[in-house]
Formats: C-alpha cells, structure tokens, sequence
C-alpha cells in the first residue's frame, strides 16, 4: 500500500522586474492578510526604498535591525506584539529577511519577502541563517507568502552582493552532488524534481555568467530568477538539502573560524571548487566553477575570501563537525589531503 505524502510550500505571488516594488501594495491585497503590516528593515534599504513600501502598506510599523541575530529576531517579536502586527514584510538583504522570516514563523504569522539585493537564496526558501557567537544556525520556518523582487533596485545594489548570489548558487552543484551521494550511501531520501530543478539554477548561471556584469538589470533578472528556482527546490524538497552540501558546511566552519571576512556566497562559491574536486577529481567540473566564479569577479582563492591559508584547510578539515549531514566530506579529511585538493584548485 502506498502511504507516502508530503508537504510543498511555496509562494504564493512571486513578482519579479522592472519597477514592480510599485506592485507590493496589489500583491499583499491578494494575500487578504489582516492587522499591522511590521516591515522589518536595515538602514540602507530603509533610507532608499523605505518610504515606496510603507506608501503602499497603510497604518504600517517599521523597525530597523542592525545585524542578523536572536537578540534581533527577538527585537523584531517584542516590536510586532507591541503593534499587533497580521504579517511582517522583511525589505533589504539576508539580514532583515531572515530576521522578519524567522520572527514571523515565531509569532505564526504570515511573512512578504521584498529583496533589495541579489546575496542570496533566502529570499525564498523556508530557512533562515543566523550567527550566534562562533557559529551560525540554520532554522527552518515558513517561506514568504509572495516575493515582489525590482531588478532595477537590485541592480543597483552593491555588485559584491550580486556576486555573492551568483557564487551561492553555482555551489548548488556540489550540494546536489553530496544529495545523491547521501542517497546512495545512506540512505538519505533524495528528491528528483527537487534536485533537477537546483542543478538547473546552477548551469543558467554559469552558462550565463559572461552575461552577469554590474550595473545591468538584465544581469539582476537572470539572478534574481535563479535565486527564486533555488528556493522553490529547497522547498519542493522539503530540506535545505537541494541547495546546502559540504561547501556549506566548510563556510559555516569558516564563520567561526574567521568570522566576519567575507560573504557567506562567496565562501560557498570557494567551498564548491574544492568539493567539486573531491567528487570528480582532476578533470571533473570544479575548473567550470572556478572559471565561473573568476568570470563574475567573485573570489576563488583562500587571500579573494581575506583567511589565510591555515585558517582555510583548519575550515575544510573540520567542517564534517558541523552537523550530522552525510557530504564528500564523510567522517573528515586528513590536513594533507586538504592540503592537496586546495592547491590543486589553485584555492591556496
């Protein structure tokens, strides 16, 4: 007898082009949400298109979070029952929008993603990163009920932000690369449509990576649509698994090691070239990351990510102790062996 179900959550309105902020209003209407709209924002986005989304969010509250933290998340709760707030519209990068996604799936209320840069898959998916002291924690919580994401205020975003994006999501390769391994090895169940749709996002952006340059909006469409497939298959999959493999694990491992160096896209995009080369060896598809990745003008090297070569193979020697999730990495690797695979890839 088959008994299997499971349950997919996706956005419902997903608006993404030139000038759509201007449609936040029309697409929360759809939502029939009720109560204080809270927008949860950090100050750059605030002082440039804050007032555009509060124009079309009548009665609406604002608060404004410095950092990415549980201390902040909490901010942004206390803020929202002081308003009794009916949903929680997370404006700007990682920052606000994982804080407002995981203090709306607190306080079981609805959440809109309103992007403002490109940095990342989290503008859709259902989890959310947060640093605590040395480490950094990956929850689970509810995805947006819609994204309304404008290329051409993303396109005017910091291009080290974009890069971060384009580097976060060619590392899907590696990620769904540790998946089937997880599969065949352990048992781990394995999503085709989930996994399909991930490796998809990553060949657009390196097939297009030559296109991807600053300042253009058909650059921020192309990512921003990457971005948002991404998200879908975490959510389709149920798990993070379609978009997180050891490369992840290595940068989480790097953020306690050398915190603050460098974005998080960007040391998933180093990670993958290394992981790459544990799966495929010397003539395996981590030259393609690698020329990707230096195309986009993200970085491929221990010194483009600010660690030092020891703070990197300590990094990729003990990532496999962040969490229990089976990758190439297995059980760990031995410092030569990290060694090897870091300057083979030219990473050190």
């Amino acid at each position: 007898m088959f008994d299997k179900s499971t349950w997919i959550r996706l956005p419902r309105n997903v608006v993404v082009g030139h000038g759509v902020l201007a449609e936040l209003g029309d697409a929360v209407g759809e939502l029939y949400l009720s109560g204080t709209p809270l927008v949860v924002t950090s100050p750059s986005p605030n002082r440039i298109v804050g007032d555009r989304v509060r124009d079309q969010l009548p009665d609406s509250e604002t608060v404004v979070v410095e950092e990415a933290s549980f201390d902040q998340v909490q901010k942004v709760i206390d803020a929202a029952e002081r308003a009794e707030a009916g949903y929680l519209v997370g404006l700007g990068g990682g920052k606000p929008i994982d804080t407002a996604k995981m203090a709306s799936d607190e306080l079981d209320v609805g959440f809109v993603s309103v992007p403002t840069a490109a940095s990342h898959d989290g503008i859709v998916s259902g989890r959310g990163s947060i640093p605590e002291g040395d480490t950094r924690h990956s929850v689970a919580a509810e995805p947006p009920l819609a994204v309304v994401a404008d290329t051409e205020v993303i396109a005017d975003a910091p291009w080290e932000l974009t890069t971060a994006g384009c580097a976060d999501i060619i590392s899907n390769y590696t990620a769904v690369a540790d998946w089937k391994l997880a599969q065949r090895l352990k048992g781990v169940e394995y999503s085709e449509y989930g996994g399909a749709l991930s490796q998809m996002t990553a060949e657009m952006l390196v097939d297009n990576a030559d296109l991807i340059r600053p300042g253009l909006e058909e650059s921020a469409w192309i990512v921003v649509k990457a971005l948002v497939a991404s998200g879908v298959a975490m959510s389709i999959a149920g798990s993070s698994r379609p978009a997180s493999g050891a490369e992840h694990l290595f940068s989480h491992q790097l953020d306690r090691i050398a915190p603050g160096r460098a974005l998080h896209g960007h040391q998933v995009g180093v990670g993958s070239i290394m992981t790459a080369y544990l799966h495929d060896g010397p003539d395996g598809l981590w030259k393609d990351i690698r020329d990707a990745l230096a195309s986009l003008d993200a970085p491929t090297t221990a010194e483009g990510l600010g660690v030092s070569d020891e703070e990197l193979l300590e990094a990729l020697t003990s990532a496999h102790e962040i969490r229990d999730r089976y990758t190439v990495l297995g059980d760990g690797i031995t410092e030569k062996a990290a060694r090897d695979v870091a300057e083979t890839t030219g990473v050190i």
